[in-house]
């Protein structure tokens, strides 16, 4: 029965895949719409940043609609999307020449932007690879995603096509234009680049769903920044913290750093209250930051933080403004009561 239901689902994939390439607007529309966010998430990786994987997917589209043509049907559609999609971001690193030379906060990396985890869990676990694989946290993280942006453009997409993706040799080769030699040559050296240079300092994190230790932290995490207890909060970190607020170059090492100015944020000259709501990005704790300004009477989007936990303690905190608060599902306000 499973076998005649499989055979029965490729033979409608066949029959929409040739009436998409054919010219049919609505079923090319249905047909990529089922690798819209697995797309989005490649090109987030490559670009690092989630507006400009949304430019590239559609430009994505575009490219794939007008080059219909020349698929050559079969099985491969969804490579000869990825195909599409590396080269439209590819073009764009080319044209930007955005490459950093280190990366020992995210703070050199200003345009790194959170993805949130509620929308790396829309990828069908069916169509090739479980979901597990294609956004697992050790290629998502913001470790991740800062390090590749030290690679050069072909030897970040190799090491995306072959280490995440699981792309054999000969088809990354096809893919960007390589050969084989080639290909593996730039694999070899983008592996050392990400073994040797990560910002993580070797600290070791949780894998897959967050620990009951990690709840408790962030529990605990939200209390103190909303009761504007420094003491509190600074009970729960690391004395080697690093806090760093892309796209702005401010960076702090350690507490000595940074508990001055968390003491500032929270004492008489305070700028209002706060409100924290859980979440996750990245596959990482984070919280988003609502803050009711004195004399207000709503509390407004401020800001998300992602976290990093080691040890039992928060190791570091990446902190972004307000922009992709509806992407994370969370209301631009929330009123007194919340």
């Amino acid at each position: 029965m499973q076998r005649t239901q499989t055979a029965q689902r490729d033979a409608e994939d066949q029959a929409v895949v040739a009436a998409a390439t054919a010219g049919d607007e609505a079923a090319f529309a249905e047909l990529t719409e089922r690798y819209r966010r697995e797309l989005h998430v490649h090109c987030y990786r490559m670009l690092g940043s989630f507006d400009e994987a949304e430019d590239l997917l559609q430009e994505t589209f575009l490219r794939a609609w007008r080059a219909r043509e020349s698929f050559e049907g079969g099985q491969g559609f969804r490579a000869w999307l990825y195909r599409i999609a590396t080269n439209a971001c590819l073009d764009t690193l080319r044209r930007n020449s955005r490459r950093v030379k280190s990366v020992q906060s995210f703070a050199e990396v200003p345009w790194i932007q959170p993805y949130p985890d509620r929308l790396l869990d829309e990828i069908a676990p069916d169509h090739t690879r479980p979901d597990a694989v294609v956004v697992a946290k050790e290629t998502i993280e913001l470790a991740f995603l800062a390090t590749i942006q030290l690679l050069p453009p072909k030897q970040r997409a190799v090491l995306i096509l072959r280490d995440v993706l699981d792309y054999s040799a000969a088809e990354t080769a096809s893919l960007l234009d390589l050969t084989v030699a080639a290909s593996n040559s730039a694999l070899q050296r983008a592996r050392v680049t990400l073994r040797e240079r990560r910002p993580d300092r070797g600290l070791a994190s949780s894998m897959g769903e967050p620990t009951d230790e990690e709840r408790v932290l962030v529990e605990r995490l939200i209390e103190a920044h909303e009761k504007q207890d420094a003491a509190a909060a600074i009970a729960l970190m690391r004395e080697d913290i690093r806090i760093a607020m892309p796209p702005y170059p401010w960076r702090f090492d350690g507490l000595a750093e940074f508990a001055p100015l968390l003491q500032r944020t929270f004492g008489p000259d305070s700028a209002g209250d706060w409100r924290l709501v859980p979440t996750r990005a990245n596959r990482q704790p984070a919280a988003g930051s609502y803050l009711r300004a004195t004399g207000d009477t709503e509390f407004r989007a401020f800001k998300i933080d992602v976290m990093r936990f080691a040890g039992g303690l928060l190791a570091e905190i990446t902190t972004f403004g307000p922009s992709l608060f509806p992407e994370f599902g969370l209301p631009p306000t929330l009123d007194q009561d919340s």
